[in-house]
C-alpha cells in the first residue's frame, strides 16, 4: 500500500487474536503485554507490530482488531467449538461412542462472529485508527463449553476423575461420552483468556448479542440439519410460525 502509493486511500485491517496475549492474567485489553505461546501467536504478535509501525511511521490508516474467539457454523472442524458440535450430534446419531479433548480446564471467552464481524467494521468507519480488543468479557472452560452442547441435545453429564483420567458420563445411562487424550494437549498451553472489550464499548458502540449456549445451539442445529433434511424443515417451519406470531 504505502510503495504503490495507496497509503491515503486505503482503511487496512489487520485480524490480531487473543492468543497474542498468552498466559498473562485476565482480563487482557489493549495494553496487556503480548506473551505468544505458539509459532500462530508468534507470527501475529509479528503482524500487530507492522501493522501498529506503519501506523505511526507512515501515518496510514492501520487497525489492529484483537479478537477473542469468534464462532459461527462455518468454523473449522479442527477449532473445539465445531469439533465438540459435531460430536455430539454424532454420538446421538450412534456414529460416534466418545469424544476426545486435551485440556479440560483451558478457558476461553467465546463470542458470535457475526458479533465480531460487526465490530471490525466499526472500527473501519472511526476518524483516526486505532487498535481495539472485542471479547464478551465472559470466560467458559472447555469442560463447561462440552456440558453446555450435551445439554443442547437434552442430555446432562456427571463428571468423574481427574487431569488424564477424567471422564463425561451420560447421568441417563451410564455411559462415558467423554474422555481425555493427552495427544490433544498443546505444548505450550495458554491457560485463561478473558477480554475487557470496555473501549470498543465506549468508542465503537459496540456490544456482544449472543451467549455461547445460543452459539452452541446454532452450530448444533445446522450439523444436525446437514445430517438430517427433515430436522431442517421442521426448524425451518418452526422460525417462519414464531416470525408471524411477532
Amino acid at each position: 500500500l504505502r510503495t504503490c502509493d495507496l497509503k491515503d486511500k486505503t482503511r487496512f485491517y489487520q485480524a490480531s487474536t487473543s492468543e497474542l496475549f498468552g498466559n498473562n492474567p485476565p482480563p487482557q485489553c489493549e495494553t496487556t503485554p503480548l506473551d505468544p505461546r505458539s509459532p500462530y501467536a508468534a507470527a501475529k504478535a509479528y503482524a500487530f507490530t507492522m501493522t501498529k509501525l506503519y501506523r505511526e511511521s507512515y501515518g496510514m490508516f492501520a487497525v489492529n482488531g484483537i479478537l477473542f474467539n469468534h464462532e459461527s457454523p462455518l468454523r473449522g472442524d479442527d477449532f473445539v467449538t465445531q469439533k465438540i458440535a459435531k460430536a455430539v450430534v454424532a454420538i446421538e446419531r450412534g456414529e460416534m461412542d466418545v469424544l476426545k479433548l486435551g485440556n479440560l480446564d483451558a478457558k476461553r471467552d467465546w463470542g458470535h462472529a457475526a458479533d465480531y464481524v460487526e465490530g471490525m467494521w466499526m472500527m473501519m468507519q472511526q476518524r483516526k485508527p486505532d487498535d481495539f480488543v472485542l471479547a464478551t468479557g465472559t470466560s467458559y472452560s472447555v469442560r463447561d463449553c462440552v456440558t453446555l452442547a450435551f445439554r443442547q441435545m437434552g442430555v446432562f453429564l456427571d463428571w468423574k476423575g481427574k487431569d488424564l483420567d477424567e471422564i463425561g458420563v451420560d447421568t441417563r445411562n451410564g455411559r462415558t461420552v467423554v474422555e481425555v487424550d493427552e495427544q490433544f494437549f498443546r505444548p505450550a498451553e495458554v491457560e485463561f483468556l478473558c477480554g475487557d472489550a470496555s473501549k470498543a464499548v465506549r468508542e465503537l458502540g459496540w456490544f456482544p448479542r449472543h451467549t455461547l449456549s445460543q452459539i452452541l445451539r446454532e452450530m448444533i442445529d445446522v450439523e444436525r440439519q446437514s445430517h438430517d433434511p427433515v430436522y431442517g424443515q421442521i426448524k425451518t417451519v418452526n422460525k417462519d410460525q414464531r416470525a408471524n406470531e411477532n
